[in-house]
């Protein structure tokens, strides 16, 4: 599982013409599972975005958490994350997760973060979906599971 968290001050997710999900302040996470991924992986990184601390302080140190800033998330499910371009130029996709297992995985993923009582907005699994953000420093983060949980 990867997830790209970045700092924002705002943003929302359109889709069709129409804004499906917008937050004032906290974390735009784009979401990609591969296919070992499962919800006991989802649970660790969950609970691992949740206790980043990655929002400034009074003194400008990165000390306070989404909670500490009473921030919100916009999540999107991005199965590009695990595009390679080991070979040629154009991307292949067999890292990432078929979409029903994927978008199971997104859906209970979003779950945990609210069921912690974090505001979550989504991005519509599988839409074309448009991505607006004023990224905060900037400051983007990126975890991934196979990383963080050897």
């Amino acid at each position: 599982m990867r997830l790209v968290v970045q700092n924002s001050l705002e943003a929302s997710c359109e889709v069709d013409n129409k804004i499906v999900g917008h937050i004032s302040h906290g974390f735009v996470v784009l979401v990609g599972f591969t296919h070992d991924d499962n919800e006991e992986i989802v649970i660790k990184m969950a609970n691992k975005l949740l206790s980043m601390r990655v929002f400034e302080d009074e003194n400008g140190k990165t000390n306070l958490s989404l909670k500490d800033v009473n921030g919100e998330i916009l999540s999107i499910s991005q199965f590009t994350l695990y595009a390679s371009l080991k070979e040629g130029r154009r991307p292949a996709f067999v890292d990432a997760m078929e979409p029903k297992e994927a978008s199971d995985l997104y859906d209970f993923f979003n779950s945990c973060l609210e069921k912690e009582g974090y505001k979550v907005q989504k991005g519509i699994f599988g839409a074309d979906m448009k991505i607006k953000l004023t990224n905060n420093g900037p400051f983007t983060t990126i975890l991934d599971s196979k990383e963080l949980f050897k």
